[in-house]
């Protein structure tokens, strides 16, 4: 895995080999990123299910303010803190170490707002929507937030301030985008 644009193009990623985790694939990052380049600068973003840290890292190397990183695996945050180190860029991190419920509580707790969300959830778990639906009510989305989703099938997912703006499929992967607009 490498960076594929931005300050830290070039740059190879460290855990594509983690058990457990499905890394992006380059030429899906790079289509993603293509579609949301205009929302990266100055950004605060949330990769909920993090592994490497492949996504945020690329939203840090593309003009991202801050990163919140999280997983549940304890090598994951450790292969994620080592990219950070090595690219000098662990101060634009925060690194948490929880399953998804209790980052998006720690989250509303400390009032933390996203521009960008990426979610990557095993895709057994089906939980996308549950996510969403926590993300908008606890209010953690900033207005015209993005939500990326990476899956395996079409979620619907119905709700009056969430709109899906872009679908892509690659092979047996989909990415989904919607934007969070406040009434």
């Amino acid at each position: 895995m490498r960076v594929i644009s931005g300050l830290l193009k070039g740059r190879i990623i460290n855990g594509f080999d983690i058990i457990g985790t499905r890394p992006t694939m380059d030429r899906v990052k790079e289509s993603v990123f293509g579609i949301i380049q205009n929302s990266l600068k100055d950004s605060i973003v949330l990769d909920l299910f993090a592994g490497s840290g492949n996504l945020g890292i690329e939203a840090i190397s593309n003009g991202s303010k801050l990163v919140y990183f999280n997983d549940n695996n304890r090598k994951c945050i450790n292969v994620i803190k080592n990219n950070l180190k090595d690219f000098n860029v662990i101060n634009k991190s925060v690194i948490t170490n929880f399953d998804y419920m209790e980052a998006l509580r720690f989250y509303q707790k400390n009032q933390v707002n996203f521009d960008l969300v990426f979610l990557d959830p095993p895709y057994k778990d089906l939980i996308i929507n549950k996510i969403m639906d926590y993300l908008i009510n606890w209010q953690l989305l900033k207005n015209k937030a993005l939500i990326i989703c990476e899956v395996n099938e079409i979620i619907p997912f119905n709700h009056e301030k969430i709109l899906l703006i872009k679908e892509r499929k690659y092979g047996d992967k989909m990415i989904l985008i919607y934007q969070y607009k406040e009434k």
